[in-house]
């Protein structure tokens, strides 16, 4: 589950400008590409997308991965709510499968993807269109990086993978203030944190070396 905190357009920070020569670059084919930004829980790529989306606003969209959590029911049935953002929280064989369509679209066809809606924590479907001329498609989620199941396909149809890194005291507190935002006690909120997050990150970090780049805010 991506806890990044929500950030408004306007207060979305600007891209360190190293970062935008490489996406500028990469745009210049005029071909479709697809960026995916990885990392912890409280890292930050929520923010790292919408800061993209509004530097490359005609050209681009955002299509993030937790979309495809599974539904609370589910998890229920499944025995997992305990554990919800673990690797098999998500329907990551359907995450792929959206990925593989958009890496191929055909010029007259409207792809959907479905959104997490933090407010009920549920993911709705069909609630994305992407238009087959969106140049760029910003992914963001946990496991693009993970080496197992089907999650291990994703790198296949993803042109540049960054790692959003943070230091882990400030990933931490946002992680816990995020909680609480959303209803949980104070107690609540670290008890998430110790016991579902932090295991999540741990597993996550584990793929840092395998990313094109590692995204920091301070780069110059």
């Amino acid at each position: 589950m991506s806890n990044d905190v929500a950030v408004s357009s306007s207060a979305v920070p600007a891209i360190p400008e190293s970062y935008l020569v490489r996406l500028r670059e990469m745009l210049k084919a005029g071909s479709r590409k697809i960026i995916g930004l990885v990392g912890p829980p409280g890292a930050g790529k929520s923010t790292v997308g919408l800061a993209l989306r509004e530097t490359f606003r005609d050209v681009s969209q955002i299509v993030p991965m937790d979309g495809f959590h599974l539904a609370n029911v589910e998890l229920a049935r499944l025995g997992r709510a305990h554990r919800k953002g673990a690797p098999d929280t998500f329907d990551s064989a359907g995450y792929v499968d959206l990925l593989k369509r958009l890496h191929s679209q055909a010029a007259d066809e409207i792809i959907y993807a479905p959104e997490f809606r933090r407010e009920i924590e549920e993911p709705i479907a069909g609630a994305i269109p992407i238009f087959p001329e969106t140049q760029l498609l910003i992914t963001e989620g946990y496991y693009l990086l993970l080496e197992e199941g089907h999650w291990q396909k994703v790198p296949t149809y993803l042109d540049e993978i960054w790692y959003v890194d943070v230091d882990d005291d400030l990933r931490i507190g946002r992680l816990a203030d995020r909680h609480v935002q959303f209803g949980r006690t104070r107690d609540e909120a670290v008890a998430w944190v110790n016991n579902t997050d932090e295991p999540n990150a741990r597993l996550i970090e584990q793929g840092k070396h395998r990313a094109h780049l590692v995204f920091r805010w301070d780069a110059e």
